[in-house]
C-alpha cells in the first residue's frame, strides 16, 4: 500500500486586518529593544490565535474533520475578542500576545475542535488546558524576555467579534534558510452560530 499523503493542519481564529496592524505597531516597538534580533519574529500573515492543533493527517480524513468543524462552529455563536497582553512559553522560546474578552466562548470553541479532531480519529495527544496566546516571537534557547512581555502588557487590541473558525494548512519551509517561518493556507472558514 502506498503512504497516504499527509497535510498538517490546525484550526484557528484568525484577528482582522486591522487588529493584526495594531499588533504589527506594538511589535515594530519591541523589535527595537536590546537583542531583539536574537529572536525570530514571526509574520503578520501567520498570527492566529490556534485553536486545536491536528499536526500530519491523512488527507482522507480531512472531508471528516471538516465536517465535524462545521458543526462545531455552527454551535458556537460569535463572540467579542481583543488581543491583549503578552506572556511566554519555557523561558522565552515562545512570546505571544494574550486574549482578552469573551475567552470563555474561545476555549469551548477550542474544545470544540479539538473534540472534532479526537472524533475524526486524529491523535491529539494529551488534553491540556487552552492557553490563548499569538506567536510574535520564538528563541530556539531560553531568552530573558521579560522586557517584551512587560511590553506587550501596555497593549490592548480594539475589540472585534469572532465570526468564524478556519482551518490551516502549515507548510513548513523547505529552502533550509534559518529563520524562515512556515506559509499559513487557509483550507476552509465556517461561520459561527445559526446564521453559518
Amino acid at each position: 500500500m502506498s503512504a497516504m499523503n499527509t497535510v498538517r493542519l490546525f484550526a484557528a481564529v484568525l484577528p482582522p486586518e486591522d487588529v493584526s496592524g495594531q499588533l504589527a505597531d506594538a511589535v515594530a516597538a519591541l523589535r527595537r529593544l536590546p537583542g531583539a534580533d536574537g529572536l525570530r519574529w514571526t509574520g503578520v500573515p501567520g498570527w492566529h490565535f490556534t485553536l486545536a492543533f491536528y499536526g500530519e493527517v491523512d488527507e482522507d480524513v480531512v472531508p471528516e474533520l471538516s465536517e465535524r468543524l462545521a458543526r462545531a462552529a455552527h454551535r458556537t455563536d460569535a463572540f467579542a475578542l481583543s488581543v491583549r497582553g503578552g506572556g511566554q512559553f519555557g523561558h522565552g522560546r515562545a512570546l505571544w500576545a494574550g486574549a482578552a474578552g469573551e475567552v470563555n466562548a474561545l476555549r469551548l470553541l477550542a474544545d470544540r475542535a479539538e473534540a472534532a479532531g479526537r472524533k475524526s480519529g486524529v491523535d491529539m495527544g494529551d488534553h491540556r488546558q487552552y492557553k490563548p496566546h499569538l506567536t510574535v516571537a520564538r528563541s530556539r534557547d531560553a531568552f530573558e524576555v521579560r522586557p517584551y512581555v512587560e511590553a506587550l502588557d501596555a497593549f490592548t487590541s480594539r475589540t472585534w467579534t469572532v465570526d468564524d473558525l478556519a482551518l490551516v494548512r502549515s507548510n513548513l519551509p523547505k529552502s533550509g534558510v534559518p529563520g524562515e517561518q512556515p506559509r499559513y493556507e487557509v483550507v476552509a472558514r465556517w461561520s459561527l452560530g445559526a446564521a453559518g
